[in-house]
């Protein structure tokens, strides 16, 4: 499968882009057990112009993540257009457009997801940026706004006369925020309509091995892109690639390799921010990860682990955790 002239392996699996998620510490991470391309956070269009500080940071991208697509969002053409010709100084591989984000605070000022309630201006926002910059864009949408307008085959082929190199379409539309089970049927409509010629990408509730493999040979996708389940657990993407190799399940990681893991992101996170910013955005995934799931009573070492603000107090609750039974504690 190609993406423009970026060339991928077979059954391809793509790190979604999320927002206080998918910083470069945990971008390498994924990358380093599978991923096969990654995306920054969501960068506002408007802040980049404005060069605000905080916005410029997340344009920082690294060799070894490559290909890395740079996200943007945000309501207005010109501004977008601006943004991607910023973004396109820090080289990345690809500019993503966000037709998709379903919060409010991005959903309703009509960036994200709101752009599904205004056709016209998501279609002038992609070809303005698709003429503005000399890489390949691609964007990442949903099926629609609700269930009484579910658009994406329509819009599809509106967005590839647009010019975009590729596709990604979670399975949900913005009002099932995301809620109940995504939809697949929908995005393999896209992919099986006769007109569609770029890569199709599916994204939504792919949480293991075997639902990955099934997304592939079920809907015919291109690529499948992983969300939420990677959150705290970063080796999902090994876990998938073992599957499509040789048809079973990868062994399971040791408790302490998994504890490893885990400490290692908060390490490189804090390498790429700094201590106190660095155990912040790693909180997230201590809060997802599957590690410690099956220690008693762990809620109130929980919520410490959560609070502690310093590297030392941090290691020592987590270094503090054996595996109770010696078994491997996974999901």
């Amino acid at each position: 499968m190609k993406i423009s002239n970026i060339e991928f392996p077979d059954k391809p699996l793509f790190l979604a882009p999320m927002e206080d998620v998918t910083d470069p510490a945990f971008r390498l991470l994924c990358k380093q057990f599978g991923a096969d391309m990654v995306y920054t956070e969501f960068i506002s269009a408007d802040a980049l112009i404005r060069s605000v500080k905080r916005t410029e940071q997340k344009l920082n991208i690294y060799d070894a993540e490559r290909p890395v697509a740079i996200q943007l969002y945000g309501r207005e053409p010109e501004a977008m257009a601006d943004a991607a010709r910023i973004a396109e100084e820090s080289q990345p591989n690809i500019i993503d457009l966000n037709f998709g984000c379903p919060v409010k605070k991005v959903a309703g000022k009509g960036a994200g997801a709101g752009l599904l309630r205004d056709i016209p201006k998501m279609l002038e926002i992609t070809s303005k940026v698709v003429k503005a910059v000399k890489i390949p864009v691609t964007v990442k949408t949903r099926l629609g706004w609700d269930d009484d307008s579910k658009i994406i085959v329509e819009l599809a082929e509106q967005l590839q006369d647009c010019g975009i190199a590729a596709l990604a379409i979670h399975g949900r539309t913005r009002s099932q925020m995301y809620k109940s089970e995504a939809d697949w049927t929908m995005i393999g409509e896209v992919k099986n309509n006769q007109r569609m010629v770029i890569p199709i990408i599916g994204n939504g509730d792919v949480t293991t091995p075997k639902r990955a493999a099934e997304c592939f040979d079920r809907y015919g996708v291109d690529a499948v892109m992983v969300g939420r389940a990677s959150i705290g657990k970063p080796w999902i993407f090994a876990e998938m690639k073992h599957f499509f190799d040789v048809g079973t399940e990868m062994n399971p990681l040791t408790f302490d390799e998994q504890k490893a893991i885990i400490k290692q992101q908060t390490l490189d996170a804090i390498q790429f921010l700094d201590e106190r910013r660095g155990i912040i955005h790693t909180r997230r995934h201590l809060a997802s990860t599957p590690v410690f799931k099956g220690i008693p009573n762990f809620k109130e070492t929980r919520i410490a682990m959560l609070r502690s603000d310093t590297l030392d107090e941090l290691f020592r609750i987590i270094d503090a955790f054996n595996n109770p039974d010696n078994s491997n504690i996974y999901i």
